[in-house]
């Protein structure tokens, strides 16, 4: 039997789709409205020349976290995905390094370790401890804070809490933090490079991330046969089966307020769709400042000012001609200025003179993505958000970061591989996602956007609420379906802060 209770919800995104399917496997009828002409937001897909490439997200990560998910909707990940675990995880070239220029991690410690020894001699005994402190500390988030809707539980200030808060380090920086704990600079950047899934600066964010390492080398990285858009389906399919409506191609304009509660969206049509609850999971920003009047936004445009925002980001989709055998299923080159790289990213906006970059090649993995015999790569450069550039700046970037891959790669011949091309900027992520100033991601994770991250329900308008990596916990695809278990509670009046057993 349905609730009475009439939702709709705004984008399809993983947090959209993953609060979709608990609220109506929960018996609410629920709508999703998309503006584009696919569902899954970032997490889209696109085919071209026998091509595939999924266009945003390609990191499976936290797989205890979809596990928990899909066992709340009553269903097995594995009747859904076909998971592979990936060995090595992900492959590292260092710019510059005669040293050890490439070097491949396994997520499997035993494997590991002689590597690291190689990079920091008498480093065993360390990195087995630290490892073991951050999977306490990754114990301790997930059933304290990471499913917790901060201000909804009344012993949230309690001196028990607040003594477990103090034990995941959340006022040193995870710069500090790794300093106390390692002198080699590679072994630091290994470290670090997860913050980049964050959208921050190592000097800026929060030790307490340091979880990270202990998901990246206890738990391993994954990869659904078919790529990430194959999670997508996943969840299209759940929310089929208990009765949710989609809605495509089909902007929203306007968030309906009356008497400070709302009632339902104005489409772009001009049609009047009516709802007692709604539930955002577009932009953070667009939803604030442009789907709600003024008198009601809880995050106008002067909150967005002061924000530090994640990079945006450079993304070339690229078909070869063959299959590259240097380049691992993830690959992900480190600039020799690290310091300098961030500082180009967040203080001095300017496209990186010695940029870091990741390129994913899927068909490491699965062939069925690309004509047989060859490959394609995702390949993406973190650039400042908010940048305006001409044609000719980015045809001299593009060219610029096919040079560094040419050198980094030893492939003199690459350009000449490449049988078809797609470029993806800043003006791409407005376009498609509305997102503020072109960030790939959303609001970094900075100490202060860690801390107060906006909430998942508007403070100005009853019934309305937000989902996704805009709001509590943050960013990442196993991050979204935890916020969309957050905002379920609130639309459920759930208090429990520890993540639910069942609906």
């Amino acid at each position: 039997m349905k609730k009475e209770k009439n939702i709709i919800i705004i984008g399809s995104g993983i947090g959209g789709l993953g609060a979709a399917a608990l609220l109506s496997k929960s018996g609410y009828t629920v709508t999703v409205i998309e503006k584009n002409d696919t569902l899954g937001g970032r997490a889209n897909i696109f085919k071209a020349e026998g091509y595939t490439f999924d266009m945003g997200p390609s990191w499976y990560l936290m797989p205890d976290v979809f596990k928990h998910y899909f066992n709340l909707l009553g269903e097995k990940v594995s009747d859904h995905l076909d998971l592979v675990k990936l060995s090595p995880s992900y492959r590292v070239f260092f710019a510059n390094d005669k040293d050890i220029p490439v070097l491949d991690i396994h997520s499997d410690l035993e494997k590991d370790l002689p590597l690291f020894e190689k990079l920091e001699p008498g480093i065993t005994p360390k990195l087995r401890e630290y490892l073991k402190r951050s999977g306490e500390q990754y114990a301790l988030a997930k059933h304290y804070f990471m499913y917790r809707n901060i201000g909804i539980s009344a012993d949230f200030l309690s001196w028990k809490l607040i003594k477990k808060g103090i034990q995941l380090n959340p006022f040193q920086t995870m710069h500090t933090y790794l300093n106390k704990w390692f002198k080699s600079d590679r072994v630091k950047k290994i470290l670090e490079y997860t913050l980049v899934f964050l959208g921050s600066d190592p000097a800026k964010t929060p030790a307490l991330y340091n979880i990270m390492n202990f998901i990246d080398f206890n738990m391993g990285v994954y990869y659904p046969k078919g790529g990430i858009y194959e999670i997508i389906k996943a969840l299209i399919t759940i929310n089929k089966k208990h009765g949710t409506k989609f809605i495509t191609e089909t902007p929203v304009s306007k968030i309906l307020v009356e008497n400070k509660k709302v009632s339902g969206v104005l489409l772009e049509n001009g049609e009047q769709l009516l709802a007692d609850i709604v539930i955002s999971n577009a932009d953070l920003w667009f939803t604030e400042t442009q789907l709600l009047e003024k008198k009601h936004q809880t995050y106008p445009e002067r909150y967005w000012e002061k924000t530090v925002l994640s990079p945006s980001a450079f993304i070339m989709y690229l078909g070869l001609d063959r299959e590259l055998d240097i380049l691992s299923h993830h690959n992900l080159r480190f600039g020799e200025d690290w310091k300098q790289n961030f500082k180009e990213l967040f203080d001095t906006p300017q496209l990186p003179e010695d940029p870091s970059y990741y390129i994913c090649k899927p068909t490491e993995t699965d062939p069925n993505l690309s004509p047989e015999g060859t490959d394609n790569l995702f390949v993406l450069v973190p650039i400042p958000p908010g940048l305006t550039l001409s044609d000719t700046e980015m045809k001299d970037y593009r060219e610029k970061i096919y040079n560094l891959m040419k050198k980094d790669l030893k492939l003199p011949e690459l350009e000449s591989y490449v049988v078809y091309e797609r470029a993806y900027w800043s003006d791409d992520f407005r376009r498609d996602y509305n997102a503020y100033k072109g960030t790939a991601l959303g609001l970094a994770h900075t100490l202060k956007q860690t801390l107060l991250r906006p909430s998942n329900k508007s403070k100005k308008v009853k019934n309305l609420f937000y989902v996704g990596a805009g709001t509590s916990p943050g960013i990442g695809m196993p991050i979204c379906l935890i916020s969309a278990e957050l905002v379920y509670k609130r639309v459920a009046g759930i208090k429990n802060p520890h993540p639910l057993e069942s609906l």
